[in-house]
């Protein structure tokens, strides 16, 4: 695949770090903005945070609804330093170079991981910071 597939808002994938070992934690709600880009929130005191700035290279795993199964590899950098619509999260880019496809023949993914909300003001932060991501430009961080 050379194309980011499509996915849901609502998708849970993996970001994974290196720093020098791989380090992999759940992220909520990417956003892909182009056949080459993705943008997330990361919490500003999450590690994953300070390993990209340190060392870009990360991939970024997607198993959801309507048999996506794929990670993209690539460099990620901060395009906001703090999300204006949550304080506490700073917006990054994926530039992805390389997309693994991960369908199988014998197979369909027909979900992802789900989730039910314990806190409907988190679900709205959440909302907020896709909302603003989706409407973000890839210019430098600010």
């Amino acid at each position: 695949m050379t194309v980011l597939p499509d996915f849901p808002l609502r998708t849970i994938a993996v970001l994974t770090t290196v720093d020098p070992t791989p380090h992999a934690i759940p992220v909520s709600a990417p956003v892909r903005v182009s056949d080459t880009t993705i943008l997330l929130s990361l919490h500003r005191t999450r590690d994953s945070l300070t390993r990209l700035r340190e060392d870009p290279a990360v991939a970024l795993t997607v198993l959801t609804e309507g048999d996506v199964a794929f990670t993209a590899r690539g460099r990620a950098r901060v395009v906001r330093e703090t999300l204006e619509s949550d304080a506490d999260y700073a917006g990054v880019a994926i530039e992805v170079e390389h997309v693994d496809d991960h369908r199988q023949p014998a197979f369909t993914v027909d979900a992802g991981v789900g989730r039910q909300w314990r806190d409907a003001g988190e679900k709205q932060r959440l909302g907020a910071r896709v909302g603003e991501l989706g409407a973000l430009t890839c210019a430098p961080a600010r």
